[in-house]
């Protein structure tokens, strides 16, 4: 069949209509099945919060054994955020983060000063090497009896195990925090980190060791030279910031309160701009040592910090 050129154009601009219609009913298909990704919310559950009234201290339980090196390391970070005259970007900075998680029954704003308060060496694994969860707590009551630490509800107590410790649910948590009712019927805030290096360090100690799933990225050189530790001080910044903004459950969090998504756990895997499964985003390259990092403490100290959501901008911001 012979077709003039004026009727071919007209039927191939049928066509073309045909084609533009039906890409425009499929794009209205495929809008209509996808699912608006929700804004990351950590809603106020209008509970107490640790504020800075008196300054919180942080209590040290050391419950295995560590070197006085990988001791120093954590005692800086813990008086890093309080230190206002390092140099930016600085651990401080970072958690000044925390002042915008005021509650409306608070009077003062969220915590954002802190000091290191007394330690206790539990070297000798009074408790085995094998740990269930409430001994966790148990171990704080006990340095709280022996007046190694003292009691006092405007305070963390942050249990830290050696790396030849196992503790229940270790792998699947890097890390919790909960709170305790001693003596005084007044409950303690308290938390829980170990040392990943010989039992996951995939899951607890990236990106300074190979992910356990995703891709294969080369691990980070530890800022500190530990890559146990380091991964330790990303956990510690984890829980501590989940024990300020929700001490008893019932501060900001988002979804279950028995697994709530908290401050930092809100934002997995974001150390810098750019992040995404697999890479943590840019860093700042330390030029000697080749370690990365984002925030400078005390005794000119280097750490790789997690995001932290701000209540202020509603997103996941890092230090850099």
């Amino acid at each position: 069949m012979f077709y003039s050129d004026r009727n071919l154009a007209f039927m191939l601009g049928m066509g073309g209509c045909q084609l533009l219609l039906c890409l425009i009913l499929l794009i209205d298909l495929c809008s209509s099945v996808l699912v608006e990704q929700q804004p990351l919310v950590l809603t106020y559950h209008n509970g107490p919060l640790l504020t800075t009234i008196p300054t919180v201290d942080v209590h040290l339980i050391w419950y295995g054994r560590f070197s006085p090196a990988q001791r120093s390391i954590v005692g800086d970070f813990v008086q890093s955020l309080e230190a206002s005259k390092a140099t930016e970007p600085s651990v401080y900075s970072w958690w000044k983060t925390t002042e915008r998680y005021s509650g409306a029954s608070n009077n003062a704003a969220a915590m954002a000063n802190t000091r290191l308060g007394k330690q206790k060496l539990d070297d000798g694994y009074s408790l085995g090497k094998s740990l269930k969860r409430s001994q966790i707590a148990a171990l704080v009551e006990r340095a709280i009896a022996s007046r190694a630490v003292p009691e006092n509800s405007n305070a963390v107590y942050l249990v830290l195990t050696s790396d030849d410790v196992t503790v229940e649910g270790f792998c699947m948590s890097c890390g919790f925090h909960g709170d305790l009712m001693p003596r005084k019927k007044v409950p303690l805030p308290y938390a829980w980190v170990g040392n990943s290096e010989t039992q996951c360090p995939g899951q607890c100690a990236w990106p300074f060791h190979q992910p356990i799933y995703g891709p294969q990225t080369p691990p980070l050189v530890a800022p500190n030279g530990d890559m146990g530790i380091d991964g330790m001080i990303i956990n510690i910044a984890t829980v501590l910031a989940g024990a300020v903004t929700n001490p008893f459950n019932s501060g900001y969090f988002q979804g279950d309160a028995a697994a709530p998504l908290e401050a930092v756990s809100a934002c997995p895997g974001i150390y810098g701009k750019g992040a995404y499964p697999g890479f943590p985003g840019e860093l700042l390259l330390d030029k000697t040592t080749r370690a990365s990092y984002n925030a400078h403490g005390i005794n000119g100290r280097e750490f790789l910090l997690p995001a932290m959501w701000d209540p202020a901008t509603g997103s996941c911001q890092a230090s850099l």
